[in-house]
């Protein structure tokens, strides 16, 4: 299992915060994918890397208030889970992004492996990072 995990404090409420990331459509895309569908719980993103496209089918996980928890249901990783953890208060709060994922090797294989997985997941969730302060 592979970990890719950041952290940034905002200058933001908690409920700034978490308000921002429940329009799951806008702080998905702000990850910088190029198609984001957001229908009820389930999130499909679609992503070029490369020369290969990528598309990935994303379920809300968790009730927890304080944690956003997105894992993968289809897509080319034998698992991802990516959770979002907001806590702080009303001037200020913490961020921390991480996401887990195992590559199923059989579809990988040698186009992809888990050092540019990381990268490519590290620019993403900054992306989204950098939007939520945008937004508080």
């Amino acid at each position: 299992m592979n970990t890719v995990s950041l952290s940034r404090s905002v200058d933001g409420s908690v409920e700034s915060v978490r308000s921002a990331m429940a329009d799951l459509e806008a702080f998905t895309a702000a990850a910088g994918f190029d198609d984001v569908v957001v229908e009820g719980d389930t999130v499909t993103i679609t992503n070029h890397v490369g020369f290969l496209e990528l598309s990935l089918e994303l379920v809300v996980t968790t009730d927890d208030p304080e944690t956003l928890v997105l894992e993968q249901t289809d897509g080319i990783f034998e698992s991802m889970t990516t959770r979002y953890t907001v806590s702080g208060d009303s001037e200020s709060c913490e961020v921390t992004a991480e996401t887990e994922f195992a590559l199923d090797v059989a579809i990988v294989g040698q186009v992809l492996d888990s050092t540019v997985i990381e990268r490519q997941r590290t620019r993403e969730l900054t992306g989204q990072l950098d939007w939520l302060e945008r937004q508080v």
